[in-house]
């Protein structure tokens, strides 16, 4: 009987209160180290961030020409769609 509880208390002591320390800390530690974007992570966002402002200006770009070239392309758009037109 001796034998089991030799066994048995530290079992219980150690369940009970180093490994709920233990697992706190440790999900503690890793919420800290990922709360910024990684350097890949943050070098896609920047490209993305890039292909979206040139896209942008091509649009405008577009937008401008057509402007120049057919003044009322965008009411005749609207006005297409209203009639159910695509």
């Amino acid at each position: 009987m001796s034998m089991l509880v030799f066994f048995f208390v530290p079992a219980v002591i150690f369940l009970t209160v180093v490994a709920p320390i233990w697992l706190i800390l440790h999900y503690w530690t890793r919420s800290r180290q990922n709360k910024g974007l990684s350097d890949e992570e943050r070098q896609t966002l920047e490209d993305a961030l890039s292909v979206a402002e040139r896209l942008e200006k091509r649009v405008a770009t577009l937008e401008t020409i057509l402007d120049a070239e057919h003044p009322s392309w965008r009411t005749a758009r609207e006005d297409d769609y209203r009639r159910g037109g695509s």
